[in-house]
């Protein structure tokens, strides 16, 4: 059964390392996103410290782990800290969608 994660990246302060990998970066994610793995990601906003959330629907925090350790930012070093924790949603507009378990397409 699919459940949702959050997962939280803390980055280097490499910011030349981060620039020069975001494109394999960005397309790691993109095609997480066209199979229905990630539901949302972005970058934290222009005050605070660099880094990011990412939401995954997955079986488990393992297969979780994996998508990261796969990661163009984890691969080269840009992620400094990142933390995976499942994810409860109840209120709001998209929680019923988080929470639902996921369907074949």
């Amino acid at each position: 059964m699919a459940r949702t994660f959050a997962v939280t990246y803390s980055y280097s302060p490499d910011e030349a390392l981060q620039d020069a990998t975001r494109p394999a970066h960005l397309a790691h994610l993109r095609s997480l996103a066209d199979a229905g793995t990630l539901i949302a990601s972005g970058p934290w906003g222009p005050d605070d410290a660099r880094g990011g959330l990412l939401i995954f629907r997955a079986d488990t925090q393992a297969a979780v782990q994996a998508i990261v350790d796969r990661d163009p930012f984890t691969v080269r070093g840009v992620v400094a800290s990142s933390e995976i924790r499942e994810w409860l949603p109840l209120l709001g507009s998209a929680a019923p969608a988080l929470a639902a378990e996921k369907t074949a397409n």
